[in-house]
């Protein structure tokens, strides 16, 4: 087998492709979203603008900062049945219970086999909305407490929190809670980005 042929097993050291989403210096404490430093991100944005700059490749306008907050509030809420599941599961990982629970989504969203790219960016708006009320629910369900409503009133990150606590986050805890929704925006390709880059790549 010649070098060019040699076989990388488990990936280690294969590069599959470039992003400029991410730059990532850690032994210099550097972490940039799109050319933007974190640390600017972390002390004048919030997570609504964060995610939007990682989907579209830049900041929002105020009108498209707007619209982006309004369809991520319109995906705010699970069906009866995720929930029932969750409750089912509720002794399950919570690794696992997230798993399934964006895997049963699927089964409620009219959007599922449409690969578009406009409607995979509204199917990403949407589980970013969702995921962290399956937490929320989850943390309730197996303590034994009722999931609570999302308050449409709240940032994404204060309604986390008032999902979690049953009442709204104060400011410095919404504040934490946002910064940490900033900070761990993006993950470059860890394992399971590339397992879903795989699946979607080979249509299974």
């Amino acid at each position: 087998m010649s070098e060019e042929e040699r076989i990388h097993r488990g990936l280690k050291g294969v590069y599959f492709d470039r992003s400029p989403a991410t730059y990532i210096d850690g032994q210099a404490g550097e972490l940039r979203y799109y050319g933007y430093s974190i640390h600017d991100l972390a002390e004048h944005s919030t997570f609504e603008e964060t995610a939007y700059l990682l989907l579209h490749g830049d900041l929002p306008g105020a009108d498209q900062l707007s619209e982006f907050d309004a369809a991520l509030k319109a995906a705010r809420g699970l069906p009866d049945p995720v929930i029932e599941i969750i409750d089912r599961i509720k002794d399950a990982h919570p690794m696992d219970v997230l798993r399934t629970a964006v895997s049963a989504l699927a089964a409620f969203d009219e959007e599922t086999a449409d690969c578009s790219l406009k409607a995979v960016l509204r199917k990403g708006i949407r589980l970013t909305s969702q995921m962290p009320m399956i937490v929320a629910a989850h943390h309730r369900i197996r303590s034994g407490q009722v999931p609570v409503d999302a308050d449409q009133s709240l940032p994404h990150a204060a309604n986390f929190l008032s999902m979690i606590q049953g009442e709204a986050p104060s400011d410095a805890a919404a504040r934490l809670m946002d910064l940490d929704f900033i900070l761990h925006a993006e993950h470059g390709s860890n394992a399971s980005s590339f397992t879903a880059r795989v699946v979607t790549g080979t249509d299974a």
